[in-house]
């Protein structure tokens, strides 16, 4: 994993503030979005190979977090979603803890099966899912162990 200083974070203004906040403040502030609960993903690049930092919000599911790939309901995958494809082994900051993760992609039952739960947690979902004809990804972030 990268170093802390050796990661860039999102060119989206309003992200990358947040994104400093959260880290700045050892995850003490800057910890949700509209209200609801976010966190700081490291993930490297499939191009570049460079470590990249953004805020998402975040569901659960037992001791595993949840990532919609929703990108406002765009037809196109959010950059980090591709990148984690490629290379799964993330970092994570939630609220005051750091620790690395794996990403998998839901399949379709799983998916299904945490959809209402993440929707209830940030209604915008349905209507992103409604904008697009692409499959909106569900991604589930689980802790690594030593």
């Amino acid at each position: 994993m990268a170093d802390q200083d050796d990661v860039l974070i999102t060119p989206t203004d309003w992200v990358a503030k947040q994104a400093r906040t959260y880290e700045e403040s050892g995850g003490t502030k800057g910890t949700t979005v509209m209200g609801v609960p976010c966190l700081l993903l490291d993930y490297q690049g499939r191009k570049s190979g460079l470590w990249r930092r953004t805020v998402l919000i975040y569901g659960r599911d037992g001791d595993d977090y949840l990532l919609v790939a929703s990108n406002g309901g765009a037809d196109h995958h959010p950059a980090w979603y591709l990148n984690l494809r490629e290379n799964p082994d993330v970092r994570l900051r939630v609220e005051t803890e750091r620790f690395d993760a794996t990403a998998e992609t839901l399949d379709a039952d799983e998916k299904e099966r945490v959809w209402p739960g993440l929707v209830e947690l940030f209604p915008q979902y349905a209507d992103y899912r409604k904008k697009t004809e692409r499959d909106i990804p569900v991604v589930r972030l689980t802790r690594k162990t030593d």
